[in-house]
């Protein structure tokens, strides 16, 4: 017998997790996902419904084929949205169709409302407004252990209104997930083809670990056929070293692969073996908690 047919609640998970779909029925903005790494119930507020993103990463899982619906956030409809889904959740009534039907009952709780969606959050002229309306939301409902999350690759985290909105976040239980995928220049252009250069990304996620709670998470890939080499991750350990040395707190360290279609297709996920060897060679290097979240 094989170890699924043995595990059916992990497959279960494992195609929960896989399915990240970010509409839901006729919402322009706002969609539940049941995240792994969030360990449950995440309330996405996708804040670039036009599909633009100051990086143009190889493994982006973003469907850029199908055209946008809606190019710019109105702070009214996603009030509406995030107000509506916050209640279904908590009623239990969003359990009661679709593929949530099949969410076991440890996973039915709202663990996040998660700024990410399909680009980068923090470049949203609405951005300071969207987290005022999140935390405002997250008190009338009572969800005090709730956190409030921006998932961002950290170009434009030093900007006066993004720092602004971090703030008023971090007194909303706000965590910043902060993308580093390198420890080289070479490697990071290779793998996010970014419009900043590393050391940018780099003083601002300092900038941001020394004011706010802060995750890195990492996403590692074959790339034609071939994994990070030792000396990338050993790279990538020291800039987290660097970070932790200058006076930044890193309240964890997440290492996961790809799990959905990638924007080239000579992009694949790692094995869940492969990821663990990083996430040992990381810990050995970092005196941090790492979380890998392999198959």
């Amino acid at each position: 017998m094989t170890d699924a047919a043995c595990d059916p609640r992990g497959q279960l998970l494992r195609q929960l997790y896989a399915d990240h779909p970010r509409q839901w029925r006729e919402n322009l903005y706002v969609y539940p996902v049941i995240s792994r790494r969030s360990r449950g119930l995440s309330i996405g507020a996708n804040l670039n419904p036009d599909k633009a993103c100051n990086f143009d990463c190889i493994y982006c899982q973003v469907d850029r084929a199908t055209p946008p619906t809606v190019r710019k956030v109105d702070i009214e409809r996603l009030r509406i949205e995030l107000e509506d889904m916050v209640d279904l959740a908590r009623t239990g009534r969003l359990f009661e169709e679709g593929g949530f039907g099949h969410v076991p009952q440890s996973h039915r709780a709202i663990r996040d409302i998660a700024f990410s969606g399909d680009g980068e959050p923090t470049t949203c002229p609405l951005f300071p407004e969207a987290i005022a309306l999140a935390a405002e939301v997250r008190r009338s409902r009572s969800l005090d252990d709730v956190l409030l999350r921006v998932i961002t690759d950290g170009a434009y985290l030093s900007r006066p209104r993004v720092r602004e909105a971090l703030t008023l976040m971090d007194a909303n239980n706000g965590e910043i997930w902060a993308k580093l995928d390198a420890g080289t220049e070479e490697y990071y252009r290779l793998v996010n083809r970014p419009n900043v250069p590393l050391a940018t990304v780099l003083a601002n996620t300092l900038d941001a670990a020394r004011r706010f709670r802060v995750v890195i998470q990492s996403l590692w890939m074959n790339v034609r056929g071939q994994p990070p080499a030792d000396a990338e991750i050993d790279a990538f350990a020291g800039r987290l070293v660097d970070i932790l040395n200058s006076g930044g707190r890193l309240r964890l360290v997440q290492v996961y692969t790809v799990a959905r279609h990638t924007a080239e297709p000579y992009v694949t996920p790692l094995t869940g073996e492969q990821l663990h060897a990083i996430g040992d060679r990381v810990r050995r290097a970092v005196d941090v908690p790492i979380d890998v979240f392999g198959s």
